[in-house]
């Protein structure tokens, strides 16, 4: 009888083995019986921790979260337009680390109240720059709702940086719209150099959020 003694299966153990697995396998291909496959366990040894596939994912946007923020520290000296870009550039980067990484991250409920702390700092922020705190809320997602859709887009083209998704060559897409010059054109504009574009696009959001407030 072998007398290893395995790491204990927790939550945290179970969404970082499907972190990993999602680069390899995508959104689509990432299932319960893979994860437990790579864990050496049962599938129904999962069900203990997670009920089903969505609270799975939860447990992964949280986890995600929880890197982003350990790699993306915040300044106390950042005006309400420095927080909002850093957030956002740091929520970027985090969910381009993963195959379907916004997917993963779109609509899922955080596990815990680890999100919570970077939120109270930003509302307090925004508030203290002189908006309510509706409209404080309201600034902040919508910037995070664009992030997330941008970056959605962007990993339909570009699953993973430097990989590119077959369909998507701007060069015949410009030949089969060659009756339609500008939308033609536009190809290069929406399905290239998506690092240029999120940074024009988002101080285009930011700048909309400051005149719409009457904010410095």
């Amino acid at each position: 009888m072998s007398m290893e003694r395995r790491t204990p299966l927790d939550r945290r153990r179970v969404a970082d083995t499907a972190l990993r697995l999602l680069n390899e396998t995508g959104l689509e291909g990432l299932t319960l019986r893979a994860i437990a496959r790579e864990l050496d366990v049962k599938a129904p040894a999962l069900y203990w921790h997670f009920k089903d596939k969505q609270a799975l994912l939860d447990e992964m946007a949280t986890e995600m979260y929880r890197r982003m923020v350990a790699g993306t520290p915040l300044d106390p000296a950042d005006t309400w337009r420095e927080r909002l870009l850093r957030t956002n550039r740091g929520l970027r980067a985090s969910l381009l680390g993963y195959r379907d990484g916004a997917r993963v991250f779109s609509g899922s409920r955080f596990t815990g109240a680890e999100h919570a702390e970077q939120m109270e700092d930003t509302l307090r922020l925004l508030t203290a720059a002189g908006l309510t705190l509706a409209q404080a809320a309201r600034a902040s997602t919508t910037a995070y709702l664009f992030t997330l859709g941008f970056v959605t887009e962007e990993q339909g083209v570009q699953p993973l940086p430097g990989e590119r998704r077959e369909g998507f060559d701007v060069d015949e897409r410009a030949r089969l719209m060659a009756a339609y010059p500008l939308t033609a054109a536009a190809g290069a504009e929406i399905f290239t150099d998506y690092e240029r574009h999120f940074e024009e696009a988002l101080a285009l959001v930011i700048t909309g959020i400051g005149t719409a407030y009457g904010l410095d």
